[in-house]
């Protein structure tokens, strides 16, 4: 089959691999597509270790072709997701308190275990999230890990209809948090960003208020012209984005983590103190985050920007990933 490879030298690689056959517990899905995430570019440069010889990808959907005999989940011909939440322990105080993502033992498609960015990828049964009819698959595809993210980011930051949220960031995941915030939440939204195109975009799709950080200090608008946001969900991944979402929030406010920059953001204790300011991570969702996530897709509220891709183009999507000139999410077509 053909699969994008993590090399030694920090690249990937397009090539024909071999797989091995299913074991007790696993299904075998033929992949149709694969989303390309932040993460995966993560992945590829060894930030969170070095993996070289690893299938990329955790966006993805495909059709179950082969199950293991134990296997009562699925059955062959169901449409399934590999996400980056691959498989639990399932015995854990996380995995038994609905945490499950925070699992000391988890596993991580594109990362831990071979991924979906191939022809064919072996799955947990139990843990692939079946897909709802009536939702696109390379809409899906956003949906497992960008969709899912930043749903559950926005449920985390509990923010209440008619409230504000800032988001930070308006790319493959702040376009999709802006979705979920209005048409789910019903939430007063305000997004940040540093380029115009993708703060019209944010317009189109609903914002209530867009700032360019280039060109106004988004602290001093949010505090003047709303009294502060409710919440901040962030997105980007730039220290500055994380300090900003700090200060932008009111007394009791809550920020939540959700890009992986590689620095540390500053805290200001005592504000932090004595107006009850909470920073919290959120690391993707849980398999009932996903479904939930799926169902809003497949009713129409939630519709992600795609755009297919054959897997040849991989290494020219990191390139233009690092350039920030992506708007939305661009999917591996394994039929491309």
């Amino acid at each position: 089959m053909k699969a994008a490879i993590v090399t030694k030298d920090h690249k990937v690689d397009v090539r024909e691999m071999d797989i091995r056959p299913i074991k007790a517990g696993e299904a075998l899905v033929d992949v149709t597509h694969c989303g390309v995430c932040h993460t995966d570019l993560h992945v590829k440069d060894g930030d969170f270790g070095e993996v070289p010889g690893r299938v990329l990808g955790h966006e993805g959907i495909g059709t179950v072709v082969e199950i293991a005999d134990d296997v009562t989940s699925l059955k062959v011909g169901d449409r399934v997701s590999i996400a980056w939440f691959f498989e639990g322990c399932g015995v854990c105080e996380y995995c038994n308190t609905g945490r499950e993502t925070f699992c000391r033992s988890v596993k991580n498609a594109g990362y831990s275990v071979d991924g979906a960015m191939a022809e064919k990828c072996i799955v947990t049964a139990d843990y692939a999230v079946k897909v709802p009819d009536g939702l696109d698959s390379a809409a899906a595809s956003s949906i497992t890990c960008a969709g899912v993210t930043t749903y559950k980011a926005v449920k985390v930051s509990g923010v209440a209809p008619g409230q504000w949220l800032a988001i930070y960031g308006v790319g493959g995941l702040g376009n999709l948090a802006l979705q979920y915030a209005k048409d789910v939440f019903n939430a007063k939204v305000v997004v940040i960003d540093i380029n115009d195109d993708k703060l019209a975009l944010a317009k189109e799709l609903g914002a209530d208020m867009v700032i360019n950080a280039k060109n106004a200090d988004p602290v001093n608008v949010i505090q003047e012209k709303i009294g502060g946001a409710h919440a901040t969900v962030i997105t980007a991944v730039s220290k500055g984005a994380f300090n900003q979402a700090v200060d932008c929030v009111r007394a009791a406010g809550r920020v939540v983590a959700v890009g992986l920059p590689s620095d540390s953001m500053d805290l200001n204790i005592p504000r932090l103190v004595l107006d009850g300011i909470e920073v919290v991570g959120s690391l993707v969702g849980t398999r009932e985050d996903l479904r939930e996530a799926f169902m809003f897709a497949a009713e129409g509220k939630v519709v992600p920007i795609v755009k297919n891709r054959p897997i040849e183009d991989i290494n020219d999507i990191f390139t233009e990933m690092l350039e920030g000139t992506i708007n939305g999410r661009m999917v591996i077509d394994m039929n491309m």
